[in-house]
């Protein structure tokens, strides 16, 4: 039975709170404050996983989220499972039920381990070689079984119970981390009266100063823990400060936006259920600092795999912070200073040290000093070349190294752990999110941030700053430069008075030397994905020479940590392979995320029926009544048409098209997409965004825009309103308010960002009701006050501003029927109501309430398009006819030049027509194929298609718009509409079938 490793008092844990949890079917004790790898190290369980590839056994690396090895599942209810959790990041609970993943049918007999036995078959590059051939063999027997093998965890059964959360936030600096650095920057932008997030992914907030147990670092002539905690209290009682524990910055994008992932209920047994599990937080700021720490590098050394082989700063952890053991007979091999620490803390702990194996010839400085005065034995020029042990460590080889850098054997040691440390490597992934270009500093073999792409700065260790007393000063000086650029003061608080905490040395990059048959022995890189040194080295031999294409050629860097115990390692291994300078090879790109983030965190609420929400317009309830029909358009619903008692669709349809005619009809706009333009530049904007002009629009006047894209061809249209010299009202078609909204985001940010415009998506703020028909007028004038119906005084495309029924509009002067016609722009909570008050005007004119198969025909008979429908991205304005709509005299806008294009001005195009059928009750199918003949040959291309088709009840006919190749010419002529019950002869006519000349509108 395995023993308790665990020290007799010490650590954050409560040992008056002791928690019972399950690993792999076995019941274990730890404590409240415990992670589930410091408990399951206090249990004196090492084996907690096998490797991808190789299934070979693995132990707990790190402390931290680059754990490569401890990934294991979470099981809270039947179905409910979480596979890929690193387990350092786990915080314990009771009933905490985890298993070990990869691996069958038990952790310790693993049958896939027989890879092991045959990695010579399985070097980097196998699955590309070996899958070639037989082609044949690829679907039906190549791809089951390699995603049968894929993946770590299993996937859960069941659809995820859990809630998610989401939420935006906007603050003056974002401090990411919350380690020295972390917390200087945060308290000197604080003082500095700016406005501060402060997140950390631990649980606790402090970073190394949790840990850190020497009496002999003291901030202001305190312990470490004692000023973490002042500091954060001081922070907490500032109401401009806002802590995040538990919450992880994975994502650093444009415009210093950042995706924070927070675990709110993970670590409780019993979470309320009102709580979200994850909350994903969408912040800009203004600043930001970035103060992630540096990482500790692995040694490369065979078998430096096994269980019980672990980083030395995070053996210091688990002892100092948890007071769990990670052994009880412990060697330590580094090639820095930072190892001895750890040394010294397991030896004052009463945990046998018995060598720290230094790879550096004559290794100098207090730190040395004082593990030697502790007794602990230290060996220069001394590196691991081996280890022994099948489920655990037990024993290290080692071998002394030469002035010339050859190796021999200094024979062997037992123990149960191997402390290692290859120095320190920049947490630089955030800042490379950013954009940013690392650069190489030679002195301490790293890569470090460059100059900053975005409002951006780094302090602390991941930036190359070293020494706890520098750390902190550089925070200060981070969060006061934050403070000033973002509010234009900065205030740095009077640096804390440090001792202790020195700056250490060394470090080493690649594989290290040894005695080995190097054909027998593998030295791993990348721990997750089983990479070695040889396998690197094989790359460089295959001829893959861009580090981008060595690493997806052997995977390392490609696991959960990013790569980022991996990189530097393999990239010194392919520069000395290649002969060149590690700058001269490179650095992989860093991307999102930053650690794996949950499918329910990123999905937020966007799921099940939110996954794609249905849109309901103010009247939706009042047409629900009436009991309309419902069509989907885009993602609203919208009414189709209002049946009375004993009427189908074509029968209501021709009933509200010949009411809007005769007398009046209300249709429901609110789904057109509306955009607030606003700003001294917003008609320049509107110049160059749409093809009409726009800079002498007057004040009260509508303009129909037509908006093209880059290529030349119909985007979007809508009519735009000058609501004043600085402000426009636009609106959009229904299904392209968000694209037309991110087309002018992106011109005014990326190609006429000097422009003083804003935008604002408007389309939920106003309920649009449109009243058309000859008498409009009639029906709102009794309910309107402060504005002129009068045709003089309120013409055809104009507007203005009032009340109606008391409640503020913009009233539009505007038609999509051919009628008279007024479009009621109303604040969305007062729709229903000001709809019907209108509806009970248009109810005592004999008018009707109308829907969207009734607004299609009456503007198909009047020759109106409908982007989307008469255009299909192919299609330019003088395609449809309306060339009218761009502007004769302006110098630019989108599109502009592509409409001189010679495909674009080449004859044989396809135009809009009209097409009257011979037999009038004949309604063509839109989509139908044109043709000259009535029986073309095989192979014969079509002259085009019809776009749309109508019974028309003005004209007592069938109608239809067609795009057909050289069609206006085509007026008068015969075409044909190939049927499966034979062809439909056609007449190619205009496509304004109904008052042509516009009477009805001027009324």
């Amino acid at each position: 039975m395995k023993q308790p490793q665990r020290i007799a008092s010490g650590g954050r844990i409560d040992r008056a709170a002791p928690l019972s949890f399950t690993f792999d079917g076995e019941t274990y004790q730890g404590f409240k404050g415990d992670t589930l790898a410091s408990a399951l190290l206090a249990n004196d369980i090492h084996l907690v996983g096998r490797s991808f590839k190789y299934h070979r056994p693995r132990g707990i690396l790190t402390a931290g989220s680059e754990e490569p090895n401890a990934l294991v599942g979470l099981r809270r209810d039947e179905g409910q499972n979480t596979p890929n959790l690193r387990a350092t990041q786990i915080e314990l609970y009771s009933g905490l039920d985890a298993v070990s993943q990869n691996r069958f049918p038990s952790l310790s007999f693993d049958i896939g381990a027989v890879n092991d036995l045959l990695s010579p078959l399985f070097a980097a590059g196998f699955y590309y070689k070996t899958f070639m051939w037989p082609q044949s063999f690829w679907n039906k027997v190549y791809e089951p079984f390699i995603r049968a093998a894929a993946g770590l965890g299993n996937a859960p059964r069941d659809a995820d119970r859990d809630r998610y959360a989401n939420t935006y936030a906007h603050c003056d600096v974002l401090v990411i981390g919350s380690g020295p650095a972390g917390l200087a920057a945060a308290t000197a932008a604080a003082e500095s009266g700016a406005r501060v997030i402060l997140c950390d992914e631990q649980r606790e907030m402090g970073g190394s100063l949790l840990h850190e147990n020497d009496p002999s670092v003291a901030i202001s002539s305190e312990p470490a823990g004692q000023w973490v905690e002042k500091t954060l209290a001081d922070l907490a009682a500032n109401d401009r400060v806002t802590l995040l524990p538990r919450t992880t910055a994975f994502g650093y994008f444009a415009q210093n936006f950042v995706a924070l992932a927070e675990r709110v209920t993970d670590h409780l047994a019993d979470p309320d259920p009102r709580l979200p599990r994850e909350r994903l937080w969408q912040v800009r700021a203004k600043q930001v600092v970035i103060a992630t720490g540096a990482i500790e590098r692995p040694m490369v050394f065979p078998e430096n795999d096994r269980p019980g082989i672990m980083m030395a700063e995070a053996g210091r952890i688990y002892l100092n912070r948890y007071g769990a053991k990670v052994g009880s007979r412990v060697v330590i091999a580094t090639a820095c200073d930072t190892a001895y620490h750890a040394a010294i803390d397991l030896k004052q702990a009463g945990i046998e040290v018995d060598l720290v194996a230094d790879l550096r010839p004559d290794p100098q400085g207090a730190a040395i000093d004082a593990a030697k005065a502790a007794g602990i034995r230290v060996e220069p020029a001394m590196v691991v070349t081996g280890t022994q042990g099948r489920k655990r460590v037990s024993k290290a080889l080692l071998g002394r190294v030469r002035p010339d850098g050859s190796v021999v054997s200094a024979g062997s040691i037992a123990c149960d752990c191997l402390l290692m440390s290859g120095g320190w490597t920049p947490n630089v992934s955030l800042y490379s999110q950013s954009r940013g270009k690392v650069v190489f500093d030679e002195a301490s073999g790293a890569f470090v941030p460059g100059p900053s792409v975005q409002a951006e700065r780094s302090a602390g260790s991941c930036r190359g700053i070293n020494g706890l007393a520098a750390v902190i000063e550089d925070g200060f000086e981070a969060g006061e430069v934050a403070a000033k650029a973002a509010i234009g003061k900065g205030k740095r608080p009077e640096a804390p008075e440090v001792s202790g905490g020195e700056a250490g040395s060394g470090g080493t990059l690649g594989a290290l030397p040894h005695d080995r048959d190097a054909a027998r022995v593998r030295a791993f890189v990348d721990f997750q994905n089983d990479v070695t040194a040889k396998d690197v080295k094989l790359a460089v031999r295959e001829g893959f020479q861009s580090i981008e294409h060595i690493k997806r050629y052997t995977t390392t860097g490609m696991a959960t940590d990013q790569g980022r115990l991996s990189n530097m390692n393999a990239l010194s291994i392919a520069s000395t392979a290649l002969d060149r300078t590690i700058p001269d090879v490179g650095l992989t790109t860093f991307r999102q995320p930053y650690t794996p983030v949950t499918f329910g965190t990123l999905a937020t609420t966007s799921r099940g029926d939110l996954f794609d929400p249905v849109r309901q317009t103010p009247i939706h309830g009042w047409a629900e009544e009436q009991g309309a029909a419902f069509e989907d358009v885009g993602l609203w619903k919208r009414a189709w048409y209002f049946p009375k008692p004993g009427e189908g669709m074509h029968e209501a349809v021709a009933r509200e098209c010949a009411t809007v005619r005769e007398t009046v009809g209300l249709f429901d706009a609110s789904t057109l997409g509306k955009i607030e333009v606003v700003g001294p530049d917003a008609a320049e904007f509107l110049n160059r965004i749409y093809t009409n002009p726009w800079l002498k629009l007057g004040v009260g006047k509508l303009r129909y825009g037509l908006m093209l894209n880059e290529a030349g061809f119909i985007m979007d249209d809508g009519v735009v309103g000058r609501i004043a010299e600085d402000r426009f009202h636009v609106t959009t078609t229904t299904g392209g308010a968000p694209r037309v909204l991110a087309h002018m985001e992106d011109y005014l940010q990326t190609e006429w960002p000097d422009l003083d415009v804003w935008l604002t998506s408007t389309t939920e703020q106003w309920a649009v009701i449109a009243v058309q028909g000859p008498k409009a007028r009639e029906a709102i004038a009794p309910l309107v006050e402060g504005i002129d119906l009068a045709p003089e005084a309120m013409p055809h495309m104009s507007m203005q501003t009032g009340t109606i029924c008391g409640v503020p509009t913009r009233l539009f002067r505007v038609s999509f029927t051919g009628e008279l016609g007024f479009e009621i722009n109303v604040p969305a909570s007062k729709g229903r109501e000001v709809w019907e008050a209108v509806w009970e005007r248009v109810k005592a004119l004999e008018g009707c309430a109308y829907g969207t198969e009734t607004m299609h025909v009456l503007r198909a008979e009047k020759g109106y398009i409908i982007v989307g429908q008469e255009t299909d991205g192919t299609v330019t304005p003088d395609d449809v006819g309306m060339d009218w709509a761009i502007g004769k005299k302006k110098a630019d806008f989108v599109g502009m030049r592509s409409l001189a294009r010679p495909d674009i001005v080449v004859s044989g195009r396809k135009q809009l027509v009209g097409l009257l059928t011979d037999n009038p009750s004949v309604v063509l199918e839109e989509g139908a194929q044109v043709t000259q003949e009535a029986r073309p040959a095989l192979k014969t291309s079509a002259l085009g298609h019809v776009t749309s088709s109508y019974h028309s009840p003005a004209l007592g006919r069938s109608i239809a718009l067609a795009l057909v190749a050289d069609g206006r010419a085509k007026t008068g002529s015969t075409l044909y509409v190939p049927m499966p019950d034979g062809p439909i002869a056609v007449e190619v006519v205009s496509p304004v079938f109904y008052d042509p000349q516009g009477a009805r509108l001027d009324v």
